[in-house]
């Protein structure tokens, strides 16, 4: 809790506060418009993509490059720090900052007039977003009880269909229309194509809504679990230390001084680099696998600093081997579902005669629609499935893996537009019933003080293997598959299909968090106190 709130009261003191209610269900509600207005602004470029690789000359590969790896490398090392910012300071201000600051880089991306122009606003795009989810993860665990808590992180999570289908249809609509009454970009308003006014018009209102989030109130840290939290003294010490610690080579004297091993860091920086040559010689793709490489040992960094700084939650987070498997699990699902979400409209406007604009209404709508219903129920049947095992959640990941396979290669292989569309609503109920289950584990495997980190590290993990790589390798695929002769379709199609391969892992890493799930649930308190970590109990 923050000195905003205390209103003269000791800052120590744990006032009492109803768990769930109408307040709880109205945050709830504007946390999950907050998620949808992060989606619009991260998936319109899905629709966007023909126009703009048209317009600025790249490639499959270089969209899913976008796409994926340069918001994603920001929007998962910007996590680290502003996650921990979440566990310390006011959650609702850093949500209401990080909205109004990616809607500005998203309306700032109608100005670009070259892809290196538009990738560093996505970059911004990607470094605001991070700010969102792991404080509202947090805030949500101290509004409702515990056993509530995977299915109202799917509630939450359904801001991701919400806003992705969303995102897919204004996208169209807008640079349709604006295309048609504009055709000649010299005359139209500050001389905007219609890819760009998308950008600019679904980024303006968030700006309004930061100011609504703005009004929340900030709940009780750990008054769902009765453990009591202390006050921070210096929130703003912590966002600079963390990020100092993410920063390459100033990063380095951040180490020194909390007593990091240098060598093993130059030693996994050398690893790092050595991988990301072969990748780049093998692939070609010099930006895709120096930024990802970058990304990695940023995140190699600040694993070593929280060792150091803060031995607790990093034992808790890192040694648990359930919290370990859940989070590799889960983002291998990831990287499916991203890449799908992304290319399913640029591959419709390839197979079939159609436009932008009924591609993403039938797309937008069905993805709305079927992840809508899909995260809620895999919530709500995922706590169901916990009360009858503690690790029943993970349930729900074997029942993605299994209805999302052959119904996305129904949908890609189908020569029926309108099974297509009716194919990828029905997929969303499988493939988007896993989001609330690795965030709502993450929370039970740790304290309240650190949950905005282990959500932080899930987004993380999740962002790396599934955002940063999905859409990419689909590209790159792609355009090798087009390189034998292929069409842009049949290869993209193919492309597609080879990615399914990756739930082979998937359904392994599933299986080893199951086995370690529950007795590590069951000693969470005892490992806590075990390690020095003063729990106390209300």
């Amino acid at each position: 809790m923050n000195s905003e709130n205390n209103d003269g009261q000791d800052p120590n003191a744990q006032p009492k506060q109803k768990l769930g209610g109408r307040y709880a269900h109205y945050v709830l509600l504007v946390l999950v418009i907050v998620y949808v207005f992060n989606f619009i602004d991260r998936n319109i470029l899905s629709i966007l993509n023909e126009e703009i690789q048209a317009d600025l000359g790249v490639s499959d590969a270089d969209m899913g490059l976008l796409y994926g790896t340069v918001f994603a490398v920001f929007y998962s090392v910007f996590g680290i720090p502003l996650a921990r910012f979440a566990d310390v300071w006011v959650r609702r201000s850093l949500i209401s900052i990080g909205l109004m600051f990616w809607s500005a880089m998203t309306a700032m991306s109608g100005f670009a007039r070259s892809f290196s122009m538009l990738a560093i606003f996505r970059v911004g795009v990607g470094i605001g977003e991070a700010s969102a989810s792991p404080a509202a993860y947090s805030m949500l665990a101290d509004y409702y009880p515990q056993r509530l808590r995977a299915t109202v992180i799917a509630i939450y999570s359904s801001g991701v269909y919400i806003g992705g289908g969303i995102g897919l249809f204004l996208g169209g609509f807008i640079m349709e229309t604006w295309n048609s009454t504009f055709p000649d970009p010299v005359v139209a308003p500050l001389g905007l194509k219609g890819w760009q006014a998308a950008f600019l018009a679904v980024g303006i209102p968030g700006i309004l809504m930061a100011i609504w989030v703005r009004t929340l109130k900030e709940p009780v840290r750990g008054v769902s679990e009765g453990i009591v939290t202390q006050q921070h003294p210096n929130p703003v010490g912590v966002l600079l230390t963390e990020s100092a610690a993410m920063i390459p080579i100033l990063n380095l004297v951040g180490l020194a001084r909390v007593g990091a091993s240098i060598p093993l860091n130059l030693l996994g920086a050398a690893i790092i680099g050595a991988i990301a040559w072969l990748l780049i010689y093998l692939t070609g793709s010099a930006v895709q696998w120096i930024a990802l490489g970058i990304g990695i040992y940023v995140v190699f960094c600040w694993v070593q600093s929280l060792k150091a700084r803060d031995p607790v939650t990093y034992e808790m987070i890192f040694k648990s081997k359930a919290m370990v498997y859940t989070m590799l699990a889960f983002p291998t699902i990831s990287f499916v579902t991203y890449g799908v979400g992304f290319w399913t409209a640029p591959l419709l406007l390839r197979l079939h005669e159609t436009s932008a604009t009924e591609v993403g209404m039938y797309i937008g709508l069905g993805s709305a629609i079927g992840g809508l219903l899909g995260v809620t129920l895999g919530g709500y049947f995922g706590d169901k499935f916990k009360d009858k095992h503690p690790a029943g959640r993970l349930a729900i990941g074997y029942i993605a893996v299994f209805g999302t396979v052959p119904l996305v290669l129904w949908m890609i292989y189908t020569d029926s537009l309108m099974w297509a569309f009716a194919l990828n609503l029905l997929h969303h109920l499988f493939s988007a019933c896993w989001p609330g289950i690795p965030p709502s584990t993450a929370a039970d495997l740790v304290l309240p003080r650190m949950r905005a980190v282990a959500g932080a590290y899930y987004i993380l993990v999740n962002t790396m293997i599934g955002l940063a790589l999905g859409p990419y390798v689909m590209g790159q695929l792609s355009d090798s598959f087009a390189a034998t002769g292929m069409d842009p379709a049949s290869s993209l199609r193919t492309a597609i299909a080879c990615s399914m391969f990756i739930f082979i892992l998937t359904l392994v890493f599933l299986t080893l968090a199951w086995r370690n799930l529950p007795k590590d649930e069951a000693s969470r308190l005892d490992r806590a106190r075990a390690l020095g970590e003063t729990v106390e109990q209300v």
